[in-house]
């Protein structure tokens, strides 16, 4: 179904992209729910600020001679509970790169809203989880769903999300935004409902299903055994009655997958003549502790004669309160800087830092070992010496 005005989608469904066509970027920190099969304590996960996204796109395409065909935005929370960094980050990759089409994976809340939004910015693809379209079988699978800032009772918060899937569906459809349903097959909750979910979905204007094998994860409230092979095959027939069952292109387990790590680290830009010099927050003067929020002086660390990187000045950091301007002010001081870490931080010092082409990267380890990996040339040089 096409919306007033709109030309039809020159991307062919099921999509003809492979796994290692796909790049991830990921923009976006908010979780906006958890399972009851997920883990209680979540390892703290990177994420990027657009510009800094684009920097790194920029430098995969190098190095893949411009075979990314797609582009993920799918965490490490949800892309629709930050909407004005996923849509600038959409609008960026578009820009610069207009025949990459650009995919989300989200819950679904807000998807309504922000249909056409994401349509006029260039999305091209919504995996959207939809783990049940009935109320008793989303509270046995959820532990909480946070719409917003306040995490709602579970009976209130499944209707709503029931809601804004149903409805987000028929709103990305109409915009001609290509939708893949990813339902995760959870033993004896969700399995047998699974084609109630394709028919659902189909009516709806759904493109395809993924299914998606649960795994039991550690730190879990439940844990289960995966679902078998005939468990896999019944649910795939039951779907298949309804919508076409593809190959998920945007999921990605950021627990499981280290990669992001690697992103951080291949974002921060090397030191050069007129940014020589990293800033550092800690409370100790040992390790990387401190929220930037709380940080009242900032370490700078920078490169001896020999290329060694050593603390060579202490700054006084603006005083907490004055809102945006406490961060420019933070910013315009550091301008000798190329990187800042910090063991956490802000979306408002985020976007600043950024504008201001200085990498700010959270990390909770040993100053000098962090501050090495910045200077590699200094790094190689202290091996030599050992």
């Amino acid at each position: 179904m096409l919306g007033c005005n709109m030309t039809a989608n020159i991307y062919k469904f099921p999509l003809s992209i492979k796994k290692s066509e796909v790049f991830h970027l990921p923009v976006a920190p908010q979780v906006t729910s958890r399972t009851r099969f997920e883990s209680c304590l979540p390892k703290k996960l990177p994420f990027v600020m657009p510009e800094e996204a684009i920097r790194l796109l920029d430098e995969r395409m190098k190095q893949s001679e411009n075979e990314i065909k797609l582009i993920s935005i799918n965490g490490p929370g949800d892309p629709l509970a930050v909407p004005d960094t996923t849509l600038k980050t959409i609008e960026l990759v578009k820009k610069k790169y207009p025949d990459i089409m650009v995919g989300i994976k989200t819950l679904g809340i807000g998807s309504d809203r922000f249909a056409s939004a994401l349509f006029s910015a260039g999305l091209g693809l919504v995996e959207m989880v939809v783990n049940g379209v009935a109320e008793e079988i989303l509270e046995k699978l959820y532990a909480w769903i946070r719409p917003g800032q306040k995490t709602l009772k579970i009976g209130e918060a499944v209707k709503l999300l029931i809601n804004e899937q149903k409805d987000g569906v028929a709103a990305l459809k109409y915009h001609d935004i290509r939708v893949v349903i990813q339902s995760v097959l959870y033993p004896g909750y969700n399995i047998d409902h699974v084609e109630k979910i394709s028919r659902k979905m189909m009516e709806l204007g759904a493109d395809g299903i993924s299914l998606i094998p649960y795994h039991a994860v550690e730190g879990a409230e439940v844990s289960l055994a995966s679902p078998n092979e005939g468990d896999i095959a019944g649910a795939m027939s039951a779907a298949k009655k309804h919508l076409t069952v593809v190959d998920s292109l945007l999921n990605v387990d950021p627990v499981k997958d280290t990669s992001n790590e690697v992103i951080l680290s291949s974002l921060v830009a090397g030191p050069s003549r007129e940014r020589p010099n990293v800033a550092v927050v800690s409370s100790n003067g040992m390790e990387i502790d401190m929220h930037l929020g709380k940080a009242e002086k900032i370490l700078i660390y920078g490169p001896r004669e020999d290329g060694l990187p050593c603390l060579i000045d202490v700054r006084e950091a603006p005083p907490p309160g004055g809102g945006v301007n406490r961060w420019e002010v933070l910013a315009e001081s550091l301008s000798d800087c190329f990187a800042l870490l910090t063991a956490n931080a802000g979306q408002s010092p985020r976007k600043i830092f950024a504008a201001q082409g200085i990498s700010l990267k959270i990390c909770n380890d040993d100053i000098n070992g962090c501050v090495e990996q910045l200077y590699p040339t200094g790094s190689k040089k202290k091996k030599k010496q050992v």
